[in-house]
Order: C-alpha cells, then sequence, then structure tokens
C-alpha cells in the first residue's frame, strides 16, 4: 500500500506521531475537518472549472 510515495510504516509512523502530539480525543475531529477542508477544496477546483468546460464545448459545435 502506498499513499504519496509512503508504505506503510511510515504511515504507522505519522499516525503515531500524531496520536503523541494531539491525542486519541481530538484527533477523529481533526481528520473529519481535514476530510471537509479537502472536499471543499475538490468541488472548488470542479466548480472552477464547468464554465472553461462549457466554452470549450461551445466553440466545438461551431
Amino acid at each position: 500500500m502506498e499513499l504519496f510515495g509512503l508504505g506503510a510504516p511510515e504511515l504507522l509512523l505519522i499516525i503515531f506521531v500524531l496520536l503523541l502530539f494531539f491525542g486519541k480525543d481530538k484527533l477523529p475531529d481533526m481528520a473529519r475537518s481535514i476530510g471537509r477542508s479537502f472536499q471543499e477544496l475538490k468541488s472548488g477546483f470542479t466548480d472552477g472549472l464547468k464554465p472553461d468546460e462549457k466554452d470549450t464545448a461551445k466553440s466545438k459545435r461551431g
């Protein structure tokens, strides 16, 4: 399993360090907020691309 070029041992080490810094109580809340942020960022990018796609489709039709 590789995620961003990191293998399983590296990911486990990162999770362990996060648990040490933030504790087991705050970690799920942080993960939720990071997930929401990525969703908003992704939807912002896709919404930004939609007008360009419409212009491209119109120019191809003639």
